[in-house]
């Protein structure tokens, strides 16, 4: 499968199949409506946002090495609250309705996560809220974040699947309420068979049957992978090291908190593997085999992408190369 071929993800219709992940060069109204506007992307997805926003401190921030493309990133979520992201969206497709020459619509990928369900019943409620005007429902769907290796003294839950049972049985029930709304989960990078196979059996724990498509699963997609938490890099590793306001000097660190997410090429195999290994895990289960994939890390260059593809991802997502080369990094990879 091309970047530039129709993928359909449950309700929403993604083409081109390239699109931007949750990071941070999706965290403001114009960066969100340049990666709308672009007719290189076939979805838009927000960073990653909590009921309240997250308590950003001066130490978050991300360096590029200067070998290969690949970053190193020290930010949690977005401090801006899951209200403001959906407040954005509203205007920015109220914009593409409004205006024939921007058709067809390309659909919003709204990621967020919580700590409990009593945080995440609220913010399911806000997205329903606005997929309930009806030209939204099939423009809208939820990514729940599993896996930023950056919160402190919270391990990334994608790493401990039976402790989000609670939160995936509440968006299942979301589902069931409303089977048109369109879920899936971002994954942390897994390095062995355990791991994979302890995720592959709870998602099976939220198979049901439907009359018209037999066995389904209540999540529609897996984002794989996001960062690799507890790397680090020297200054002389990267383009330029990070500050922070109160330090008029680099730390010993390329990043103030000496650790943080690995991305770009330096994970590239690693997220080729979790793709392939997913992909074929899916297909061995009837509930699972409509799960889609959305290929991400160390997507930097055409190549890459096809490899993303290859591997067994119907939609590649970019972060890296977008921070590095803005809006043009869609071109790159078109190219």
């Amino acid at each position: 499968m091309g970047q530039g071929e129709l993928v359909q993800i449950g309700s929403i219709t993604i083409s081109p199949a390239l699109i931007n992940t949750a990071c941070a060069w999706a965290s403001s109204f114009d960066q969100l409506q340049a990666l709308y506007l672009t007719s290189l992307t076939g979805a838009v997805t927000t960073r990653t946002s909590t009921l309240k926003g997250y308590n950003e401190s001066s130490s978050c921030g991300v360096v590029f090495t200067s070998s290969s493309t690949s970053s190193l990133n020290s930010y949690g979520y977005s401090p801006l609250p899951l209200s403001v992201y959906l407040g954005w969206v509203k205007e920015i497709l109220s914009d593409a309705i409004a205006s024939s020459n921007r058709k067809p619509l390309k659909p919003f990928i709204i990621s967020i996560t919580a700590c409990s369900t009593e945080e995440l019943v609220p913010m399911i409620s806000l997205v329903q809220e606005l997929r309930s005007t009806p030209m939204f429902s099939s423009l809208i769907a939820i990514e729940l974040n599993t896996s930023c290796p950056n919160v402190s003294h919270a391990s990334p839950s994608g790493y401990a699947p039976s402790s989000i049972r609670p939160l995936l049985r509440t968006l299942y029930e979301a589902h069931m309420r409303d089977k048109s709304l369109v879920i899936g989960l971002k994954l942390p990078p897994y390095t062995h068979r355990g791991q994979f196979d302890d995720m592959i059996s709870l998602l099976m724990e939220f198979n049901y049957n439907d009359a018209n498509k037999g066995r389904c699963n209540s999540f529609a997609f897996l984002t794989c992978t996001n960062t690799l938490g507890n790397s680090l890099l020297f200054p002389d590793q990267v383009t330029e090291a990070l500050r922070t306001p109160e330090s008029k000097v680099t730390t010993e660190f390329a990043v103030p908190t000496a650790v943080g997410g690995l991305a770009g090429d330096a994970i590239h195999a690693l997220s080729l593997g979790n793709v392939y290994t997913f992909h074929q895990l899916l297909l061995e289960n009837d509930g699972l085999r409509g799960i889609s994939i959305i290929g991400v890390g160390g997507v930097t260059s055409p190549a890459a992408l096809a490899r993303m593809h290859k591997a067994g991802a119907s939609v590649v997502g970019i972060a890296t190369l977008l921070g590095k080369e803005g809006i043009r990094a869609f071109e790159l990879l078109s190219n």
